[in-house]
């Protein structure tokens, strides 16, 4: 495999059903089933290390060691509300990575930038590269990144990835595992997101589908 999936779990799977139908019910979703490579052309795309946009908090820094990188695209929508969750839901994707490099579940990042269902999924995820003595090298690529807000602090993100060039690496016998590029690179993420206290947008909860026909070239 390229990279190991998030947690499918069957406590997520009705979760699944409500954000697919809160993504689906707003005018970011329109153009999900849409041709995906090029979505959106103009925006930037930020790569790792990075730290969240929007105001606040004073969130913590995130910085990849040289061989891994994350790329986000559509950072920017014209919406600030929508640019500051996406800015957070790109720094809950870069924690759970942080803590996969780090080799720790209990980083600063990883509970900051998520809580409930999607921290308990983080954790589970983030343990099983420590445990399998893994990390992964290259880049990440994170597309057609869309929003929906639902009232002043909930809102849902969709988005893609692209893993056809980031690979395992056991970090004991330093084999990387260069699986060919096949559907399976891309992956489709359902995340829903809650504005704490601190104005932090905290992922809530997140479903993952390795290899849906949305996500491929």
């Amino acid at each position: 495999m390229k990279r190991r999936t998030l947690p499918t779990a069957a406590a997520l799977v009705a979760a699944a059903g409500l954000l697919l139908t809160a993504c689906g019910g707003g005018d970011d979703s329109s153009a999900s089933n849409d041709k995906i490579a090029g979505a959106d052309t103009g925006s930037a795309a930020a790569a790792s290390p990075s730290t969240s946009a929007s105001g606040g908090a004073d969130r913590p820094k995130i910085a990849f060691p040289s061989y891994a990188k994350n790329v986000f695209e559509d950072q920017k929508t014209g919406d600030v509300t929508k640019d500051a969750v996406l800015a957070d839901s790109a720094m809950s994707v870069d924690s759970m990575d942080d803590a996969i490099f780090k080799r720790s579940t209990g980083t600063r990042v990883l509970g900051f930038f998520n809580t409930d269902k999607a921290l308990n999924a983080a954790i589970t995820y983030v343990q099983g590269y420590i445990d399998k003595n893994d990390v992964w090298i290259g880049e990440t690529r994170y597309f057609d990144r869309k929003v929906t807000l639902s009232g002043d602090r909930q809102a849902y993100v969709t988005y893609c990835s692209d893993e056809s060039k980031s690979f395992l690496k056991n970090t004991k016998t330093h084999k990387v595992d260069k699986t060919p590029t096949s559907a399976d690179s891309y992956v489709l993420y359902h995340t829903s997101l809650a504005k704490n206290a601190q104005d932090v947008w905290q992922t809530t909860n997140i479903v993952s589908n390795r290899g849906d026909k949305a996500c491929q070239p």
